[in-house]
């Protein structure tokens, strides 16, 4: 019987733990279940979406929203509300893909720029005339040299963002490679593959974690930049800063056409900000002890 009271306990210690976790980490669960709610929003659009985005209806024009235009509608007759819903599939897929790509380029040579001394000299000074120039002005260039397009909106951002990844990686295994027990392993002829993949990869990826959520927030409103400039994704495909662009010049008379995209992209960089907040808060070994 004693077994059987365990066993139906055992949900409620899951509750327990979950509402514990919560508490402890609001901030976390604050921006995760924000960011997961606008990722099934963006994988859903073809359900959620009433209008095609895309659809033309001229008689429709610059409609205030209503019941039937939840969002109101833009200078041609487009849905405002189906194209905010479709333009977070941009966004997304950009701030995602360009965190991964960076945190990986970033890793690998953040690990070789900190672990071998010659490597480090040539590299870092690569890195150190990318981050001297302004990543939006240095994408705009790259997505000029060819055909606008996603998959090049994401190269373009992805450039000047791995600097900053390399940066931090570097920082933290210089920190490492000066402990004793690294050293000792050196010396012991522990080879340099096995060294830096058992103790010096692991310790690198609370602050690599962290740090995407930062690149991945900045490729968002890079990205919408680029796209509100003209020189991001095509102007057809919905994204928000394509739908900010096109609805500035009526702004006076109908706002709706560029407050509610870019209150949609606030919250969107806002929930990934504060799951980045909540991850430094959590594994930064100083910051975990106070809280």
């Amino acid at each position: 019987m004693a077994v059987v009271a365990d066993d139906l306990d055992l949900p409620a210690t899951r509750r327990f733990s979950l509402w514990t976790a919560v508490r402890r980490n609001p901030t976390i669960a604050f921006g995760a279940v924000l960011l997961a709610a606008l990722i099934i929003m963006a994988v859903f659009a073809p359900f959620i979406a009433p209008n095609d985005p895309l659809k033309l209806s001229p008689v429709n024009r610059l409609r205030p929203p209503s019941e039937r235009w939840w969002f109101g509608t833009d200078q041609f007759g487009r849905d405002v509300f189906s194209r905010t819903i479709y333009g977070a599939r941009v966004s997304l897929i950009v701030g995602l893909s360009v965190a991964a790509f960076s945190s990986v380029l970033g890793l690998a040579l953040g690990l070789a720029c900190g672990y071998f001394r010659k490597v480090d000299g040539i590299v870092m000074r690569i890195m150190d005339g990318l981050m001297a120039i302004p990543s939006i002005l240095l994408a705009i260039a790259l997505i000029t040299l060819s055909r606008p397009g996603l998959g090049i909106v994401i190269v373009a951002i992805v450039i000047p963002e791995v600097p900053r990844i390399v940066r931090v990686v570097r920082a933290v295994v210089l920190s490492i490679r000066a402990q004793p027990y690294i050293e000792s392993a050196i010396a012991g002829g522990t080879k340099n593959l096995k060294l830096l993949w058992r103790h010096v990869l692991p310790n690198t990826l609370a602050p690599l974690i962290v740090q995407s959520t930062y690149v991945c927030a900045s490729a968002m409103l890079i990205e919408a930049g680029l796209s509100f400039l003209g020189a991001g994704v095509p102007p057809e495909i919905p994204s928000w800063g394509n739908i900010i662009a096109q609805g500035r010049t009526y702004f006076q008379i109908a706002p709706w056409t560029i407050l509610i995209p870019g209150a949609f992209l606030a919250v969107t960089v806002l929930a990934v900000n504060l799951l980045g907040d909540g991850l430094r808060d959590r594994l930064d070994p100083r910051l975990a002890r106070r809280l």
